[in-house]
């Protein structure tokens, strides 16, 4: 077997259609379109979400809710986890640097304290907002917890 008698394997390979070029062709005419309606025009492009005339999903199911444009979305993290930082790490102070190097949080997110979890150790923690449960929980460490 050399390169120059390389063939494809049987069957493997079709002929193009040639749509459109007359009657001896098999494909004259209406070229597989079909006779009249849209999808026969040239330039058919059906309507994202059309269903045939029938009601579309979108119309037929209600509006309901809103989009509250002045909502703060927060980044939750539970004491649990500021213990097993602050251990890893050896740790007295904990702010979004912190839990950004650590790869918790990302540069721009907003940043929750949650009270999930045991506090063992003092720590000052440095976040947007906290749970009352997580304040309580710091707390009674003797830590502090610091609102940005």
């Amino acid at each position: 077997m050399e390169l120059h008698n390389l063939k494809p394997a049987e069957g493997s390979v079709h002929r193009e259609k040639r749509i459109g070029r007359g009657q001896g062709s098999g494909y004259g005419g209406t070229s597989t379109r079909g006779h009249k309606g849209a999808k026969s025009r040239s330039g058919y492009s059906r309507k994202i979400g059309f269903e045939g005339g029938q009601m579309p999903l979108q119309r037929r199911v209600p509006k309901y809710g809103f989009k509250n444009i002045n909502r703060k979305e927060y980044k939750g993290i539970n004491i649990g986890t500021l213990q097993a930082l602050a251990e890893k790490r050896k740790l007295t102070t904990i702010d979004r640097e912190t839990l950004i190097d650590a790869g918790l949080v990302r540069k721009n997110d907003r940043v929750k304290i949650l009270g999930n979890g045991t506090l063992t150790m003092k720590l000052e923690v440095k976040a947007h907002a906290f749970s009352a449960s997580a304040v309580k929980a710091i707390e009674e460490q003797q830590g502090t917890a610091v609102k940005i």
